[in-house]
């Protein structure tokens, strides 16, 4: 028995400890402690405490995530063509993280808030170019460890599936305990129906995230996607319903269900990066090199496009409609030292649990190519690889359908505060939005061809050529 262990792991199907998962785990915590702190919140900051122009902060945010689309390949081929000693993404984990926890520290200064509008805008502009870079140097080449750790899909199902559970208590902790934090530090009473709003649709990923190796025998790893989707826009409907024609106070259990089971269909953009190890290896298939730092730099790039859209619509469009976030009622506290306080806890945590990661994760699988990979190299990828263009697609969707509605959920616990006009907008986006684009995902879900019996195939064929 220990032979054939040995014999299959020597082929790069290695079987991992928990350890290793929760250590590699640890690092997706990590970041999100920072990246959900700029999704959810940094977008009511600059227009509440910074007071700056709704429609400059959208152009901001669209910049940024522009400059970083061009930035990511960059990394991601910088990181494939290196082999440090460290490990050959582990690296970047420990190089990173320090420069990363300092530029999240600076993003929300509070000596700021007293500047000029002009200085305001340069700060803002400078920190939050800098902290989006910055993020790519260590995102990318966490997200390739995984690729690193195994070629079993039963795996890389756990291991999706622990990141994940990881990802989500981090979720969890800013959403609900950024509200929670400013109001402590500026000794207010906590709005918990905000908070638990704020974080409740994560709820559904501490019971289907570990029990996803079961529910996808049950349904298939289509049939899964299609179910929570479906779970996901029931919930949307609801919630645009009582925010309609009801007391969004009065039904505030009703409206807690509801939000969970949005969180079900969003949970589909978790379980997204589980398909970044198989079109890596479909590329490996096809080409014999295994690239899986830029593939999860292109990953990136559609994800933070999602982003990205959602961050430059959700002020402008709503500003349009008649709903301005920097003259309207704030629903968070404005004082400048406390969000100062509570964004440099998470980037403090989050560091040490980068260090967690760094600690606990194991590469067994990595090539460096022998000539540097070119730009033209990973355009030809991009264009050849019909696997990955689906994917990419359904990342830009499924996480801008996640985004959209993110900064605009602080307002929905409140929404008898606001005019009508006001009230349509906020409805907009916290439901028919993101119900809307959760029908393109499922779409895009059918189209894509990697079945897992297909996948299976692909290693044992690779395996053989590796051995000849």
């Amino acid at each position: 028995m220990a032979q054939n262990v040995a014999t299959t792991e020597a082929k790069g199907f290695y079987k991992l400890s928990w350890l290793q998962r929760i250590g590699f785990g640890s690092g997706d915590l990590a970041q999100n402690l920072i990246f959900q702190t700029v999704a959810c919140y940094l977008m009511i900051y600059l227009t509440t405490v910074l007071n700056l122009n709704p429609a400059f902060v959208s152009g901001l945010i669209l910049t940024v995530r522009l400059i970083d689309c061009f930035w990511s390949p960059v990394v991601g081929r910088y990181i494939d063509n290196r082999n440090p000693k460290l490990g050959k993404y582990r690296t970047y984990l420990l190089y990173g993280g320090i420069p990363l926890t300092a530029a999240a520290c600076l993003l929300m200064l509070p000596v700021v808030a007293e500047w000029g509008m002009t200085a305001k805008i340069v700060y803002a502009t400078v920190s939050y170019t800098a902290l989006s870079m910055i993020y790519s140097v260590v995102n990318i080449p966490y997200g390739s460890i995984m690729a690193s750790m195994t070629r079993d899909n039963d795996e890389v199902l756990i291991l999706t599936s622990t990141r994940m559970v990881c990802a989500n208590i981090g979720q969890i902790v800013v959403q609900a305990g950024f509200p929670i934090g400013l109001a402590m530090c500026v000794h207010t009473a906590i709005d918990w129906n905000q908070a638990t709003f704020m974080a409740i649709g994560t709820i559904p990923a501490f019971v289907i995230l570990p029990s996803l190796p079961l529910l996808k025998r049950w349904l298939g790893k289509k049939g899964l996607y299609y179910t929570l989707l479906s779970i996901g826009f029931v919930g949307f409907a609801m919630l645009f319903c009582i925010g309609k024609f009801f007391d969004v106070v009065n039904l505030n259990t009703l409206v807690q269900i509801a939000k969970v089971m949005t969180g079900v269909g969003l949970l589909v953009g978790s379980l997204m990066w589980a398909l970044v190890p198989e079109v890596i290896t479909e590329a490996e298939y096809r080409t014999g090199n295994r690239p899986a730092a830029t593939v999860n730099a292109l990953a990136g790039v559609a994800f933070k496009a999602g982003f990205s859209i959602a961050g430059w619509i959700t002020p402008l469009v709503m500003g349009w409609i008649g709903f301005n976030f920097a003259s309207e009622e704030s629903a968070l506290p404005t004082a400048p030292s406390a969000w100062f306080i509570v964004t440099c806890v998470f980037a403090l945590v989050g560091f040490v649990l980068l260090m967690l990661c760094f600690l606990g994760s194991k590469e067994n699988i990595t090539t460096t190519p022998e000539k540097p990979v070119s730009f033209g190299e990973m355009w030809q990828e991009f264009k050849a690889n019909k696997c990955l263009q689906l994917v990419l697609s359904i990342f830009v969707v499924v996480f801008l359908a996640s985004f959209i509605s993110a900064p605009v959920n602080a307002y929905y616990t409140k929404l008898a505060n606001y005019s009508d006009i006001a009230q349509n907008a906020i409805l907009v986006f916290t439901c028919v939005i993101p119900a809307l684009l959760l029908i393109v995902v499922g779409y895009l879900i059918y189209k894509y061809p990697l079945t897992d019996e297909r996948l299976d195939q692909i290693n044992k064929e690779i395996e053989e050529r590796a051995s000849k």
